[in-house]
């Protein structure tokens, strides 16, 4: 960042981005400009500037907090009258005419204020003149569901001021302010050590994270080897939280890289120096981290694949085994039927006693019969016999 100096009065811009209203809607009305003591006109949201997304706007001076505005124009005024002052503004989810109030006070970039309207952006970091702006990912750890929550945060940091836009519950910035105003030294640095603390925050956030999928990661290891039926279903849902946190987390590595980069150039303090290094190292091990946790939990989908077509080709084993034994008794039943059917037949055919029968009056029919009945049966049972069916 370059050195500070007594901040020159800036001529508002006029942008051509703003979004054309359909075709026979009525055209909203320019909001009006309110005068101020350096002739310049700054246009402020309907509501002088007080709408509920602004969460805290403050203005510092040597490290040390001076005044709390309570709109938007009343920073302005008090900015420009503040001599080496910085403001510190916190907006959550702004209304679009809140943020053309602070692009036409700050000149920011019309991409930048499109897309810190938008969110849903990626991780990145760009820098517009004097002006950078920043997308982070925050990330949070539910205890009670057991998921991660996201938060979307755009940083404009510049010569003499921070403005905060947050999309979701993390990060908690007002520690960060607490942290910064606790810490005069740090913050006389200027935005560039708000940005610090920004940063900070948001990789410290993630050890929390970490914390908690490990944990997760633990009791989905227990549940893959005691044959949860559910537990795939969990470890979709927690490999789908790592590619969102990776997305978070990677991008994080090469900014921070090349915010180091213009260390020299914008003659970065020496200890700030150090502590955004220290914060590059912490998030390239939070980094290194996520990138395990997708790789387990690749390797543990993997593992519970092979273990569920274990267990489904031992259940259709032991079904086949099942199948099998019920074929055999029912061979058993079968060739017992057959061999019992056989003298049912030979006397039922005999105990008709029609007179037309030879063996009626022959002396050794009733021999003849048994005889029959008894060969036929021991022939039944030998042919199953061979058959393994008995």
């Amino acid at each position: 960042m370059p050195e500070r100096r007594d901040r020159p009065a800036r001529t508002p811009k006029k942008h051509s981005w703003r979004r054309q209203a359909p075709a026979g809607a009525p055209v909203p009305a320019e909001p009006v400009p309110p005068a101020t003591g350096h002739g310049k006109a700054v246009p402020v949201p309907a509501g002088n500037g007080t709408s509920g997304s602004i969460v805290q706007s403050a203005l510092y001076r040597d490290g040390r907090h001076i005044a709390s505005p309570g709109s938007l124009a009343e920073t302005f005024r008090q900015l420009r009258e503040t001599p080496e002052g910085m403001a510190w503004i916190g907006l959550q989810r702004p209304s679009e005419a809140e943020l053309l109030s602070l692009a036409a006070e700050f000149d920011l970039h019309e991409l930048a204020v499109e897309d810190a309207l938008e969110a849903h952006q990626r991780p990145k970091l760009e820098r517009y003149g004097e002006t950078l702006f920043v997308v982070l990912r925050a990330a949070r750890y539910l205890d009670a569901p057991e998921e991660v929550d996201f938060g979307e945060l755009h940083v404009f940091v510049g010569r003499d001021f921070v403005i905060t836009v947050r999309h979701g519950a993390a990060p908690d910035l007002s520690a960060v302010r607490r942290r910064m105003e606790a810490n005069p030294e740090l913050l006389a640095l200027g935005p560039e050590a708000v940005l610090y603390a920004i940063l900070d925050a948001v990789v410290d956030g993630y050890a929390p994270v970490v914390a908690g999928v490990q944990n997760d990661i633990d009791e989905i290891e227990t549940e893959v080897f005691r044959g949860d039926p559910e537990v795939s279903r969990r470890i979709y849902e927690l490999s789908r939280e790592m590619v969102e946190f990776q997305r978070a987390t990677r991008p994080l590595v090469g900014m921070l890289h090349a915010l180091m980069a213009g260390f020299a150039k914008y003659g970065t303090d020496e200890e700030l120096q150090r502590y955004h290094r220290d914060v590059a190292d912490h998030v390239t091990h939070i980094s290194e981290r996520v990138d395990g946790f997708r790789q387990a939990l690749t390797d543990i989908l993997t593992v519970n694949a092979t273990l569920v077509t274990q267990q489904q080709n031992a259940e259709m084993r032991a079904l086949a085994e099942a199948g099998f034994e019920q074929n055999e008794e029912i061979k058993k039943i079968s060739s017992w039927a057959a061999i019992l059917f056989a003298p049912t037949l030979v006397g039922t055919i005999y105990g008709m006693n029609f007179h037309e029968m030879p063996e009626l009056s022959w002396g050794f029919g009733y021999p003849f019969a048994i005889l029959l009945m008894a060969v036929v049966c021991v022939s039944l049972y030998f042919v199953f016999k061979r058959r393994d069916w008995l």
